[in-house]
């Protein structure tokens, strides 16, 4: 494969493109699942899945750290594992009824986490190569529709 700039390992690179790209459609998914059942049941099922994903961001976060890639190229897992850590506490261990009626003391950071993540993890592929980050915008496209489609529904 080539790159336009290089991300050594490029194999980390490559698993934080997938793990971002995964994120934004696992969260359509959750946020479309929101307005067809009107449930959080398929939604929190994701999040599951998106706690799993953190063992790979973190992996790739290593690397990167080992091989001194830089700080663009480590940022976005570590901010990923951070929004998974707060996630399974507000979500899973201690859940916080936070999103209705909005608790913007929680959920304030959880977005800023999960947004910036998605920004973070996404970014450096911008460099490394267009068409694979073209992919990611498509994604997060994707994702911020259906987030609109469920705010529309009243179920965001």
């Amino acid at each position: 494969m080539t790159t336009q700039t290089s991300i050594e390992p490029w194999w980390a690179a490559l698993t934080v493109w997938g793990v971002v790209n995964a994120v934004n459609v696992l969260q359509t998914a959750g946020f479309l699942s929101r307005v067809w059942t009107g449930s959080m049941a398929v939604n929190d099922r994701l999040g599951y899945v998106m706690i799993v994903l953190a063992i790979p961001a973190l992996a790739a976060l290593v690397a990167f750290v080992r091989t001194g890639a830089g700080w663009l190229h480590c940022v976005g897992p570590l901010v990923y594992v951070v929004f998974v850590a707060f996630m399974v506490v507000v979500d899973y261990a201690w859940p916080i009824a936070f999103r209705s009626p909005p608790r913007y003391e929680i959920l304030a950071p959880f977005l800023v986490l999960f947004f910036g993540a998605i920004l973070l993890m996404g970014l450096p592929m911008f460099h490394a190569n267009r068409g694979l980050w073209l992919v990611t915008v498509g994604t997060t496209v994707l994702l911020l529709v259906s987030m609109g489609i469920a705010m529309r529904a009243g179920v965001g």
